[in-house]
């Protein structure tokens, strides 16, 4: 179960003892990300995130502002390979990046000054269990108008479980069979359409990737 009890306590990490040791980041890994990305914030206080993915529904850290925002030069793709979370090493899935190119809508979601090692630390170890993700700070333009530097975790081309190949046809028939500890990855698809709908929102690769899943059912 992802939340704050099975992060915090450590049950989280070691739900991905399965993976190769070799891909596997140790705690230590993570806060050495977390500290390098907060080393190139470009200022202080309150930290904005920008949630494109999972953190749209369960966002886990504590925020007290949410906004729909936009993204300008990226796109959404499933081109991470995964055999843990919501799939197996028997029946691998796809997990949501974003590679350059294109618009994404999601949500800014502001983490309070006070409260911002804390709740970081989760998002970090919910989001780098592998390094699967590159940290970048990144302007985002929220449905106000305002222009705010928001952190986001978009694909790292250079990683193992990265895959230069994510059209719907190819990865719906990937993802239709993958299960895990988490849930089917399918359903991953389907809370992300729920998320975006519910914000006024659309995408129209997500919308065609879930329409794809279910022909496989």
């Amino acid at each position: 179960m992802l939340n704050r009890k099975s992060i915090s306590s450590g049950a989280y990490l070691e739900s991905f003892d399965s993976l190769p040791k070799e891909i596997l980041w140790t705690q230590a890994q993570i806060d050495a990300s977390m500290a390098e990305a907060l080393v190139q914030r470009s200022d202080e206080g309150d930290v904005w995130v920008f949630g494109y993915g999972s953190l749209m529904w369960n966002p886990i850290s504590e925020f007290d502002k949410r906004v729909v925002a936009t993204l300008y030069g990226w796109h959404r793709s499933f081109c991470i390979h995964i055999v843990a979370g919501r799939a197996t090493p028997q029946h691998p899935g796809r997990m949501l990046a974003l590679e350059p190119g294109g618009v994404t809508d999601g949500l800014a979601l502001r983490i309070p000054a006070a409260k911002l090692h804390e709740e970081l630390r989760i998002l970090w170890i919910r989001e780098m269990v592998t390094g699967a993700y590159t940290p970048r700070w990144l302007p985002v333009v929220l449905r106000t108008g305002e222009v705010v530097q928001a952190l986001v975790f978009v694909a790292n081309p250079g990683q193992a479980q990265y895959r230069d190949e994510s059209r719907v046809e190819v990865v719906a028939t990937v993802m239709a069979r993958a299960c895990g500890a988490f849930g089917t990855n399918a359903e991953y698809v389907y809370k992300l359409l729920g998320a975006l709908s519910d914000g006024g929102m659309t995408d129209a690769y997500i919308d065609a990737l879930a329409q794809a899943l279910l022909r496989h059912e």
